[in-house]
């Protein structure tokens, strides 16, 4: 029987002298390999042996998002014909930023997976239907592809998209997870329900589901993840994951935040001065990788708004749970006296059964101040007074109604899926072409 890490179950005082020699480890790697924290260590006078312990990171330099894509190449820790596979992330100062991954980094990604996979209650002998890409140097579809492998688990490479084959796919190979944005997961439900199909008495009993939150500060779920449960009584569990991370965050069953790997990530929340906010306060998440070859990174600023839960959870583990997400920090938007992040936007969008689709375009009015607008496509046509109603359901949640503009459903969807985007399009801001 496979079993959990057994770090994740350690006192908190053991997992801390844990990620310490972790850390020493990685900054004496870093020291060694990395031109750009060479440069940075030698510009701000920093002697890495001198820092032992968590709390003397607070001596380290932020690296970021503008540092990654200015500097990319010297980031780069081991010569060019160590490295096995090239990844991707759209970048917004120009060029896409390149991650790139030795043999090691693979496995270390494999077995990210895996132990999150086991996380969640999934076994050897369990099929996953995989419900997005793993082309287009997308790092999430190869990470599930490698981590069921380790695992000893089946998986299906159906992609995003396409609730027909989708469908095709579980009658046929009977897989026991799928792997899938919560959003998509009603469409396959609709389908379902206007073919015929008894999806309820279908083989899958349990949803990984990745990109969009699940569940609300409190965990509990969100009015999207409530809709799907009204309909389709399996169990749900919310990742959280970047491509700057290579590690994962996933629900156990009791669904009460994602947990941490103490071997393979450090985070930290820190405020708008980056100082580390009190335990339970919202922060920004800064994590520093471990155990990465081809590109490790130190005290690298995620832009995820998050908060920390450190008592022990029910299901044994004793290390750190990640709050769902609040937002990103470059997407806050100020809105009528209401400081408001897009999740919360969309949380109150995927509760009306009657919208098909929707995008948030965020701008400056000509006071300077934000400005929301929001395109909906519908279901089916409505009269005026639907705008009204859709106003109502805003001040309902969030106490502030945006501005509302009824589009055609294939206007939407264009803006949503875009050819050189890798996922849903459902954010702009145009405020930074008006700085």
């Amino acid at each position: 029987m496979l079993q959990t890490p057994d770090i994740e179950t350690q006192p908190v005082s053991v997992i801390k002298r844990f990620q310490e020699q972790k850390l020493m480890e990685a900054l004496e790697y870093l020291n060694r390999h990395s031109p750009f924290y060479q440069r940075m260590f030698r510009e701000n006078h920093m002697r890495v042996e001198s820092i032992k312990r968590l709390e003397d990171m607070k001596h380290i330099p932020f690296t970021d998002k503008t540092d990654l894509q200015r500097e990319n190449k010297d980031f780069l820790c081991t010569s060019p014909d160590k490295i096995i596979d090239y990844i991707t992330t759209s970048g917004t100062l120009g060029d896409p930023v390149t991650f790139a991954m030795t043999d090691a980094d693979l496995d270390r990604l494999a077995y990210n997976e895996q132990i999150s996979f086991q996380c969640a209650g999934i076994r050897p002998g369990d099929i996953f239907q995989l419900m997005t890409t793993i082309d287009k140097r997308f790092m999430a579809g190869l990470a599930y592809f490698l981590g069921a492998r380790r695992l000893g688990a089946g998986i299906v490479r159906v992609g995003n998209g396409i609730p027909e084959l989708q469908w095709d796919t579980i009658l046929r190979i009977r897989p026991t997870v799928i792997i899938a944005v919560p959003s998509f997961i009603p469409k396959i439900i609709k389908y379902a329900e206007t073919h015929g199909i008894d999806y309820r008495q279908s083989s899958v009993k349990k949803a990984i589901c990745i990109g969009e939150n699940l569940r609300q500060q409190d965990f509990s779920l969100s009015l999207l993840g409530q809709s799907i449960r009204e309909k389709w009584d399996i169990a749900l569990h919310s990742t959280y994951a970047s491509t700057e991370m290579a590690t994962t965050f996933t629900e156990c069953e009791y669904g009460c935040g994602g947990h941490h790997h103490p071997e393979l990530i450090i985070c930290e929340l820190i405020d708008a001065n980056g100082m580390s906010v009190r335990e339970g306060d919202i922060g920004e998440l800064t994590i520093t990788t471990l155990g990465m070859e081809g590109m490790p990174l130190l005290r690298f600023k995620t832009g995820d708004l998050a908060r920390f839960h450190c008592e022990p959870c029910r299901c044994g583990r004793t290390t750190m749970r990640i709050s769902p997400i609040v937002g990103r920090m470059n997407h806050m938007v100020k809105y009528k006296g209401t400081t408001l992040y897009p999740p919360a936007i969309f949380d109150v969008l995927d509760h009306v059964p009657y919208i098909e689709n929707y995008v948030m375009i965020v701008s400056y009015n000509e006071y300077g101040n934000d400005h929301i607008t929001l395109r909906i496509g519908l279901r089916e046509p409505f009269g005026p007074e639907i705008t009204k109603e859709l106003k109502d359901h805003f001040r309902a949640r969030i106490r502030v109604a945006p501005e509302i503009e009824i589009c055609p459903v294939d206007v939407i969807r264009k803006i949503n899926f875009p050819d050189i985007s890798r996922k849903p399009v459902k954010f702009i801001d145009n405020r930074k072409n008006n700085r």
